[in-house]
């Protein structure tokens, strides 16, 4: 057994922990060895790393201890210091007693106490009064007489910042810090700048921008609403080659000035003046100017500091034109052949003054025009040129869009360019993509090309929909509503490495839970629906997060401490649910929201919404149950017990017609939801499953279902055995279907089934829940974390639609690599190969007609020792696996 990765709070080698008892864990490399176990192991942390090396662990020695568990094992030793660098290694003994130790590793604290921070608050000059004055920039000189040898940047700059440092950004990273409830929590970023300073002189300049801080309005906005106007806190502390330290803070010596940003809102675009940009203000000597004036020190924002945990936005991807067109005299169209989040980059030479105008759109109109109707208008973004001989390279910093076209004003592409010079000529256009600097963990592939496509089109929407929150969509709301991350969240974890999102939904819920307990639909909630609208506002489907979220964190992580950390919180949504309900039927809320019926998308068109959110109400006081239990909160356990009993009973009372063996409507998602969540009872649950069935038949192998039901239609079908209704639905490219949506042109998934003809949002995730199947059945991964096991329990058991020939698969577990391929060969023969992480156990349901024919790497799987026979079912071979590289040939 070797060790491959180390983590502390589920990163590599992170600065600027604030957590005071952090989680450390690692992952494995591919097993050569078959059957191996992690028995014991042991962590050593050490201010020194050369003390580490000689084992000796000044802050932490956790000693040998028997067991399984690396993932999310807290800290135990001495306090953790503000600022300190601690390294760390681990030790893992196998079942043979041998002992392998891994690499150094670190972390580095951050600021974890209020008074760590000496720097002041800082705003932009309050002299300057228009009703959207330009965004602030703010700069301040200092000499450094000595070699540095460490530096560290901390830093909150609200709405959004870009910090720079002696005339170059600092980092890759975008649209920083994360979006949160400001009145709760501000989070600040930390970096390594010891690289970016000189001996000598030095200077640090600020660009902020609005974000979601100050949503001023002046074009298309969802809402308009601040928490003040943008403010920054720098501290700078860096520490000489000879140990001693200097700290550079913002206040009142800073300078500001108005920037050439003159218009930002994170809905509405953003418009640069690169004739207002002073040249070298981020450099050190810049001449005195009136321009500058003292920065004034303002209000610290209500939320407390808290470091960013996430994975940092950066440009991940970028686009060239596949075609550009001109529709009109004077316009442009550039066609990305991708739609995707983010903004464009350009490249551009002209006159002064002259301004380029881009407006980015999903679809066009009918003259091929950008068409904003379902993205909201007017969005755009503008440069103002310089003027020179040079070509001068801008993009937005934040302000983002979704789009697939861009509609050029103002300058002619290098393509169509003639030798008028007084016409800006655009020398380069770029889309540039933006989304979290994660890891992926999943890909899948098979012979089908339309669930190789229908994969595509959900992963993009997933990528152009993760931020710092998980937004709806990336250019209409933008908002955190919460259904997609419970209902999503199995399809988006075996895809990225998601964990650090999903407590930070967490923590943006508890931010956005209000006294009596209940958990508003969106999180951050920068919108408040009124009364009139209370099921935006209030619906168990969308606040079922808290609880489901919280559970996939530990059957997905191992993150146990996240729902002690809630369970307050948790227990208190359940009981808001409870008092406000009518005898434990929930009548309110939104239901199986863009359902399929006569109607447009939108409301519930099939499904009783008392049927839905009571059944979601049923479904989280199960799992809370379960917590409760888990975490040793045995009255808890037994009254939530019970009072799951109690929403079943009036549920089915409510729901079920004992004439014709079905709930409420007899929709897909009325009889599905019953089937999956436990609520049906068992003697009439086969009858239950032929009416979905039957209904998906009648309507020739199409969903009626929406953003909550589908998954549970899928689900319904896939645990009875019945993948084979799901792969005839992927088949279909008619309405309501995903290959509807990818014969009509969509690049992304979108928001309506019909999306690609009816409009809406062209770049939506939520009805994405086939990933899930595709990973769990058509690959037959399934896992969950086991506290008692210390590990992961694996189940393999591949569905082979009749006409799929040919799958491949791969999960990173947080201990390793699972991988899964299999393939009809020949008349009847199958091949699987399965690869298992150490430090897990695995049922294998290999497809054979029996034993007999049966081979396992070659040889019959009887002569296997590592090999474990369970049992036949249900046409397979049922094998018991530990780690290691399997390879089975059957006849089926």
């Amino acid at each position: 057994m070797q060790v491959d990765e180390m983590f502390v709070e589920s990163r590599i080698r992170p600065l600027g922990i604030d957590v005071l008892q952090p989680a450390f864990g690692w992952s494995f490399s591919d097993a050569t060895e078959r059957s191996q176990m992690q028995t014991a192991y042991r962590i050593i942390v050490s201010e020194s790393e050369a003390n580490l090396r000689l084992e000796h662990g000044d802050v932490w020695d956790s000693g040998q201890r028997l067991s399984r568990k690396n993932v999310h094992i807290l800290y135990e030793g001495a306090p953790l210091q503000s600022r300190v660098r601690y390294y760390w290694k681990v030790q893992i003994w196998d079942r043979q007693d041998r002992m392998t130790e891994s690499s150094v590793s670190w972390w580095e604290m951050g600021l974890v106490h209020e008074n760590d921070w000496s720097a002041s608050w800082i705003g932009h000059s309050e002299s300057e009064h228009a009703e959207r004055p330009a965004l602030p920039l703010f700069r301040h000189e200092f000499n450094l007489g000595k070699p540095v040898a460490k530096a560290r940047a901390y830093i909150c700059g609200l709405g959004q910042y870009e910090l720079r440092l002696n005339g170059k950004k600092v980092g890759d990273s975008v649209l920083e810090p994360g979006w949160t409830n400001y009145d709760k929590t501000c989070l600040y970023c930390v970096y390594d700048v010891t690289d970016e300073l000189n001996e000598g002189a030095n200077a640090i300049g600020v660009m902020l921008g609005n974000g979601f801080f100050n949503v001023t309005g002046g074009r298309y906005s969802k809402f308009k609403s601040s928490f003040g106007t943008p403010r920054c806190l720098i501290q700078l502390e860096i520490t000489h080659d000879d140990g001693k330290t200097v700290t550079i803070v913002s206040d009142k010596n800073w300078r500001s000035a108005s920037g050439p940003i003159i218009f930002s809102c994170m809905y509405g675009g953003e418009d640069y003046d690169a004739r207002r940009l002073q040249a070298g203000w981020d450099r050190p000597g810049l001449p005195s100017s009136e321009l500058w004036k003292p920065a004034a020190e303002v209000d610290r924002p209500a939320g407390k500091l808290k470091a960013q945990a996430i994975s940092p936005l950066k440009v991940m991807e970028t686009f060239k034109p596949v075609h550009i067109s001109q529709p009109i005299p004077g316009v442009y169209v550039a066609d990305f052949g991708q739609n995707f989040s983010g903004w464009v980059e350009i490249s551009v030479k002209g006159p002064q003054g002259a301004q380029i105008t881009l407006t980015p759109a999903e679809l066009l109109k009918e003259n091929g025009t950008a068409n904003q109707k379902w993205t909201g208008s007017p969005n755009k973004f503008t440069y103002i040129i310089s003027g020179g001989a040079h070509e001068e390279v801008w993009s937005p910093r934040f302000s983002y869009h979704g789009f697939r076209y861009v509609q050029i004003e103002g300058a002619v592409p290098d393509a169509f360019a003639a030798n008028d010079k007084d016409v800006p000529v655009l020398v380069r256009l770029e889309g540039q993509m933006i989304y979290p600097d994660t890891k992926v963990c999943g890909n899948f592939e098979s012979s089908d090309s339309m669930l190789n496509r229908t994969h595509e089109i959900i992963n993009r929407a997933i990528l152009s929909n993760m931020k710092s929150i998980f937004t709806d969509c990336p250019h209409r709301e933008k908002l955190g509503w919460l259904e997609q991350i419970h209902l999503m969240g199995p399809s988006v974890a075996f895809n990225y490495d998601v964990e650090r999102l999903f407590v930070k939904t967490m923590e943006d819920i508890r931010d956005a839970q209000l006294p009596d307990g209940m958990v508003p639909t969106t999180a951050p909630e920068y919108v408040v629906f009124s009364d009139k609208w209370r099921c935006f506002r209030d619906s168990v489907s969308w606040g079922a997060t808290y609880v489901l979220t919280g559970w996939n964190l530990l059957q997905m992580y191992g993150n146990r401490r996240i729902l002690a950390e809630h369970y307050e919180g948790m227990k208190a949504y359940i009981d808001y649910i409870t008092a406000s309900s009518d005898r434990l039927i929930v009548h309110s809320g939104l239901g199986d929201w863009y359902d399929v019926g006569d109607n447009p998308p939108g409301f519930v068109q099939n499904t009783p919404v008392a049927h839905t959110e009571t059944a979601m109400f049923y479904h989280i006081v199960d799992v809370f149950a379960q917590i409760a239990s888990l975490l040793a909160y045995d009255e808890d356990a037994i009254r939530y017990a019970e009072l799951r009993e109690k929403i079943k009973t009036a549920f089915n009372d409510a729901f079920f017609d004992r004439k014709t063996y079905q709930y409420a409507t007899g929709s897909q998602t009325s009889n599905a939801m019953p089937l999956v969540l436990g609520l049906a009872h068992k003697p009439y649950a086969e009858t239950v499953l032929a009416h979905v069935i039957d209904d998906i038949r009648q309507r020739g192998y199409h969903t009626t279902a929406g953003d909550v039901g589908h998954r549970y239609v899928l689900l319904a079908l896939a645990q009875s055995g019945r993948s084979d209704i799901i792969y005839e639905m992927t088949r279909k490219t008619d309405h309501p279907s995903y290959g509807y949506q990818i014969v009509h042109g969509a690049t992304t998934l979108t928001e309506a089934w019909d999306g690609p003809t009816v409009g809406k949002s062209q770049n939506h995730f939520m009805l994405g829940h086939i990933e899930e199947w595709f990973y769990t059945d058509l690959a037959g991964i399934r896992y969950r974390f086991d506290p008692d096991f210390e590990s992961y329990k694996l189940s393999i058991r591949p569905v082979l639609p009749e006409g799929l020939d040919e799958v491949t698969a791969e999960y990173r577990l947080p201990a390793g690599r699972i991988r899964v391929a299999w393939k009809r060969s020949g008349l009847n023969r199958l091949t699987l190969g399965v690869n298992i992480p150490a430090n897990c156990m695995a049922e294998i349901y290999v497809p054979a007609l029996s034993t007999d024919t049966l081979l396992e790497n070659g040889a019959s799987i009887m002569e296997t020792e590592s090999v474990e026979i369970v049992r036949r079912e249900s046409g397979h071979m049922v094998v018991r696996v530990g780690s290691g590289k399997y390879h089975f040939e059957s006849a089926v």
